[in-house]
């Protein structure tokens, strides 16, 4: 009998899609991820509509959009509801070993038979950060290892080099930047340090004295290539452990990132596009077809059941997601180019996507003294620096009207409040939603890479039987 196909999923935290060479960036990012997924199919538009880490990468291991897993905030109170089943606990009752590497402690990875750890944070104090060094040095171990055992695998990477702080090791550190980041006369980041919240965090990872917001940008760029070279080394070892025939790969992310977007500053909040869009490949000699690229919009919720759909599994599970392998197969697919879109990191919005409009309705005051309303003409101002809300009243009523509809049946075909409306405590301050974007702003504050990883890894008592190393 033949083995089942192995899955390496390699989840790359806050890796915006228009960033990477792979979807066009000037910039040549991602080479290596370049060359290998010609081998399969690569999806350009393809959306994580419920940022940030925790709602991102549970509806991606559980096929459900934020109404049918009832999580939305980073800092989710509880574990996984009972009635989700995830990736990991499916592959293993059909007698895969599962090892998750780099995400310990998050909601969203329950199920794994096995978690490992590594150093995937950083500081100017400690130094440069070999965070994709560090995944592979416990990485490749681990993948020779389940390689040799009967069973069929399932490996988990989360690299982390794309999320802040971006302190990518030498030369990458200078790929993309030659000027002087240290120039008194550049006055770019001023907005950035004046930024009570964050400004202790960044003064923990940007070099003493820098001014040049571009040179934060070209670091960002620059850990996406550190990155994209280190991952050449797991292909490498697939292919060298002659396992690429038997193994599905997976390229994607749980977000996006906003660099000096949108006056958000190096972080993942904030519903516009470079948030939302996300890199997804699939690679599977035999079982994708190699050198398709699809412009048709899709979601994350669609990687569980499309994964599954090149496995050969079939669990009783009404996925919200739908398997993108009918696009691949030339049987074409409903497309779904309206959507409900969320966030929870810090602050709560929800809002309403459709080809040409982008609709954000604030819950709560936040603390970048935005707008409760937002409106962007997608077609026109792709990159939405201008609001139109207030110009155009009766599209903000018809799309209000659309998102509100859609919550409503949503909320009947589940039995399920819309969890943006139900986690008031979705910033763990316990003092239910802020009144004024003062309160916000004065009350809400991130100092140090260790308290920022605090805040995505709390230890779940789902957890405690599970094997972590």
């Amino acid at each position: 009998m033949k083995r089942k196909l192995n899955l390496l999923l390699v989840g790359i935290d806050s890796l915006r899609s228009d960033h990477m060479s792979l979807h066009g960036y000037p910039r040549l990012t991602t080479p290596h991820i370049d060359r290998f997924v010609k081998q399969g199919t690569v999806f350009d538009n393809t959306f994580s509509p419920h940022i940030p880490t925790t709602p991102g990468y549970t509806s991606m291991f559980t096929g459900m959009d934020c109404f049918g897993m009832d999580v939305v905030a980073l800092r989710h109170e509880g574990g996984l509801g009972n009635h989700l089943t995830t990736l990991a606990e499916i592959l293993n009752r059909e007698g895969y070993n599962s090892t998750c590497v780099g995400f310990s402690g998050n909601p969203a990875s329950r199920g794994f038979k096995k978690y490992i750890d590594f150093e995937g944070w950083g500081s100017w104090e400690a130094g440069r950060s070999h965070k994709a060094e560090n995944l592979n040095a416990v990485t490749i171990p681990e993948l020779k290892s389940l390689a040799s055992q009967k069973q069929p695998f399932f490996l988990f990477l989360r690299h982390m080099d794309p999320h802040s702080p971006y302190l990518p090791p030498r030369p990458f550190e200078r790929m993309f930047y030659n000027k002087n980041e240290l120039d008194p006369k550049n006055k770019s980041l001023k907005p950035v340090y004046d930024f009570k919240p964050f400004c202790d965090y960044f003064a923990s990872w940007f070099p003493p004295g820098c001014t040049d917001k571009d040179y934060i940008i070209a670091q960002y760029d620059g850990a996406v290539a550190y990155m994209d070279s280190c991952i050449a080394n797991i292909f490498a070892t697939v292919q060298d452990l002659g396992i690429e025939d038997d193994t599905l790969v997976v390229i994607t992310s749980d977000h996006g990132e906003t660099l000096h977007d949108h006056d958000c500053y190096y972080d993942h909040h904030g519903l516009y596009d470079c948030t939302l869009r996300v890199p997804l490949a699939f690679v599977c000699p035999g079982k994708v077809s190699a050198g398709l690229r699809f412009q048709d919009t899709c979601q994350t919720k669609d990687i569980t059941p499309t994964i599954l759909d090149i496995l050969g599994i079939k669990p009783r599970i009404a996925w919200d997601g739908r398997s993108l392998m009918s696009l691949v197969s030339g049987k074409g697919r409903m497309p779904e180019p309206e959507f409900y879109i969320t966030e929870c990191t810090w602050m709560r919005k929800h809002g309403w996507r459709t080809p040409e409009w982008k609709l954000i309705h604030a819950l709560e005051p936040d603390f970048h003294f935005k707008p409760e309303i937002e409106l962007y003409n997608l077609i026109t101002d792709p990159e939405e620096n201008h609001n139109l809300a207030t110009r155009e009243p009766d599209v903000v009523r018809m799309l209000e009207a659309r998102m509100l509809a859609h919550i409503a049946r949503r909320e009947k075909e589940t039995g399920r409040r819309d969890p943006i409306y139900t986690n008031l405590n979705w910033h763990g301050k316990g003092t239910g939603p802020f009144r004024s974007s003062e309160e916000a702003y004065n009350g809400m504050h991130i100092g140090s890479p260790k308290a920022a990883k605090g805040l995505q890894a709390k230890e779940l008592k789902t957890q405690r039987g599970a094997k972590k190393l």
